[in-house]
């Protein structure tokens, strides 16, 4: 036999041999460029912060061996008694982490996910947690246009692979839904906005802050990027009037009412105009916290806040269609309407020209579903979306 043929019927019997033997793990390159082995079977999944518990929560709760941190009374009404008294594993990720290696060893996770920011800081945090416990630890990008590709990759992940590939389909729509109403809106129609957060509303969000993402994504203008950028910043009441924003978006009901009712707002445009709102936090936020697949709601939310010339849709009926699809949650007509009244547009406001450049306004890029993950591989051995093929002597969390 030949040296040609001989290897030939080397290679086939290793390609029969792969198919023979099960396989117990499949190498997985994350957003950070670090290889894992994923167990073949995974039946416990420990977040590594909020953001990932709300992404296991939608995809396959049963999985989900607890919360970050603690879910508050009106969050639970929307999440099944079961599922919303799981503990609190407390946050792996971040710079004042409350969980530690020890919490890891004591919920014996199969696997540990983080979505968010990625950044070399990140990533040795999961390195050493994960030399530390032996347990998987994937750093995701939590960006909101990868939405859709960590839907469809953790859902196959996690063995809810149908689950994820009809969620990522439902997000790309609502992006692309966003992205069209855009290309025909002119850039001097999309409105000043300051989106307050606290008790007062004297918070915000810099340009670029991943608070801010969602707002970002909608096209508008935030009030505070002339700031520069960065995360968050402190502003005064005489700042946010020098400003004038078009609308003000409220995070907590303290800054909401006091923005409907104190004197000390009534010469801000916004709030002589009605366009006063405040975002729903239930049971996650349509803007932020966490910065998870949440936000998607907020996309139509904000649209039929912004541009309402050229938003056609019934929002409850989006809303409706998304707490079902997302949360498995049948709304009542009182839920709906405790989420959505303070967050509609209201009579007495005309959207007008702002004529001012778009500051700190992103373009929204169309979807590509069939493009892979940023900082992922393309579908590899495994069939998972992001799976590699098995490099020489992986080891997990450590490149070749």
């Amino acid at each position: 036999m030949s040296l040609q043929a001989r290897a030939a019927r080397a290679a086939l019997l290793f390609v029969i041999a792969l198919w023979a033997v099960p396989l117990q793990a499949a190498d997985f390159v994350d957003s950070a460029e670090r290889y894992n082995a994923i167990p073949d079977r995974i039946g416990r999944v420990m977040p590594a912060d909020q953001s990932a518990a709300a992404l296991i929560y939608v995809l396959a709760p049963e999985k989900l061996v607890g919360w970050s941190r603690p879910l508050s009374r009106a969050q639970q009404a929307f999440i099944p008694a079961k599922f919303a008294r799981l503990p609190v594993v407390g946050q792996l990720a971040g710079s004042a982490p409350t969980a530690a290696p020890d919490t890891v060893i004591r919920v014996h996770p199969d696997l540990i996910i983080y979505t968010g920011s990625v950044s070399p800081e990140v990533a040795a945090q999961a390195d050493a947690i994960q030399q530390q416990t032996r347990t998987p630890y994937l750093v995701l990008d939590g960006s909101i246009q990868q939405i859709p590709d960590t839907l469809a990759t953790v859902g196959a992940m996690l063995g809810v692979g149908e689950r994820g590939q009809s969620l990522a389909t439902e997000a790309r729509t609502a992006i692309g839904g966003l992205r069209g109403r855009l290309l025909i809106t002119e850039s001097t129609d999309r409105p000043l906005v300051y989106y307050g957060l606290g008790p007062n509303g004297l918070e915000t969000g810099l340009a670029g802050s991943q608070v801010m993402a969602t707002i970002d994504q909608a096209g508008v203008i935030n009030v505070a990027a002339r700031l520069g950028a960065g995360e968050l910043t402190s502003v005064t009441r005489e700042q946010i009037f020098q400003w004038n924003p078009a609308i003000v978006i409220a995070q907590r009901r303290s800054f909401y009412d006091a923005l409907l009712r104190s004197s000390a707002w009534r010469g801000l445009t916004a709030v002589a105009n009605k366009r006063v709102y405040l975002g729903p936090t239930d049971p996650f936020g349509w803007i932020d916290d966490p910065a998870s697949v949440n936000r998607i709601i907020g996309l139509p939310w904000l649209s039929s806040l912004c541009y309402p010339a050229v938003y056609q849709e019934d929002l409850r009926a989006a809303v409706r269609d998304f707490y079902d699809k997302f949360y498995r949650v049948k709304l009542t007509d009182r839920q709906l309407e405790a989420l959505v009244r303070p967050a509609e547009a209201q009579g007495g406001g005309t959207p007008t020209p702002i004529n001012v450049p778009l500051l700190g306004a992103e373009p929204v890029p169309f979807p590509t579903p069939n493009a892979p993950p940023s900082g992922m591989r393309p579908p590899g051995r495994g069939g998972y979306p992001g799976l590699a093929p098995n490099p020489p002597s992986a080891t997990p969390g450590i490149p070749p």
